[in-house]
């Protein structure tokens, strides 16, 4: 068989146009500024490049300062994380101002939410406790948790309100630092969903599944009434991976079921990684009609301070 040739291509043909004819992406109207020692924050947020994620920030400040001016409905999403990483006070004051509306939160939440009200500290070393079964067994945490959401059931409130108001009237030491305890002070929603099982304090004698399921069920159809006020609106999920995702889409849908145009909203993911189900049925889906999603990756210690900073500058 003769051996395939492939001929030259004869590249004084190339086809070329003026460099100055064609659309660039990257202008110099979009890079960044010089920073001075001891620059003002409004300066530094000035400064950054109007170019992806620099100009994301900066467009979801002035989406939530907007909404907040216009009276809309910022609610915000979050797992335990948040928590972990010592932004609750950053929480609390945009509670305080008005900014935040109402607040959903999966249910190790609620554990690291007690556990820095109780005692100030939080978050055990799990690989070390999980050889001898000693993981997640503290007993204050148990018995406290699930005593309060048993108590909520009988009285009828969604988890969420029931923790709240039991680390309100039992005067913890470091209840300042608690989100629960600032929304049932502050008269805001917070709610809680749980998977059966997921949390720790499931493990303890003192669970009641009657109650967890039940007050769980009452805070999703709390969070529905929320989603259904979100038109012109904010969704802000801050590190929830699977929990917040899959159960703000389904509010969001059931709200839209029974007829609240839930339309032009922003929606916002913030994690350090991105996942599935947030760019999902956080940035994509919930947008597709109207409004926008946005995705931020970075550590949530980092930049849930540098996006609030900026939400303030705006305002």
């Amino acid at each position: 068989m003769a051996k395939k040739k492939f001929p030259r291509l004869d590249l004084s043909k190339v086809k070329t146009y003026p460099v100055k004819q064609r659309f660039s992406k990257v202008q110099q109207s979009h890079v960044g500024k010089k920073l001075q020692k001891g620059a003002r924050f409004r300066s530094f947020i000035r400064g950054l490049p109007n170019i992806l994620a620099a100009q994301n920030l900066k467009e979801i400040a002035q989406q939530v300062a907007r909404a907040h001016r216009r009276g809309k409905t910022v609610l915000l999403g979050m797992g335990a994380h948040p928590i972990k990483v010592g932004l609750s006070p950053l929480i609390i004051d945009f509670m305080e101002r008005g900014i935040i509306s109402a607040v959903a939160m999966n249910g190790a939440g609620i554990i690291h939410d007690f556990e820095i009200a109780y005692m100030g500290e939080t978050s055990e070393d799990v690989a070390a406790s999980l050889k001898d079964g000693s993981f997640g067994m503290a007993k204050e945490t148990g018995a406290f948790l699930n005593h309060a959401i048993t108590k909520g059931y009988d009285r009828q409130q969604g988890i969420g309100q029931a923790v709240g108001e039991a680390i309100l009237y039992s005067r913890l030491p470091h209840q300042r630092l608690s989100i629960l305890a600032a929304g049932a002070r502050l008269g805001i929603p917070i709610t809680v969903h749980v998977g059966i099982g997921t949390d720790i304090i499931h493990m303890h004698p003192e669970a009641d599944g009657k109650a967890l399921g039940e007050g769980s069920l009452k805070d999703f159809h709390a969070l529905a009434s929320v989603v259904a006020t979100l038109r012109d609106g904010i969704f802000l999920n801050l590190g929830s991976a699977v929990i917040l995702p899959e159960v703000f889409l389904k509010a969001l849908n059931l709200a839209r079921n029974l007829g609240h145009p839930v339309r032009n909203l922003t929606t916002v993911n913030l994690d350090f990684l991105p996942h599935y189900r947030p760019l999902t049925n956080v940035v994509s889906r919930p947008t597709l009609e109207s409004g926008k999603g946005y995705h931020l990756t970075g550590h949530l210690e980092i930049m849930v301070p540098l996006l609030f900073a900026a939400i303030l500058e705006d305002l």
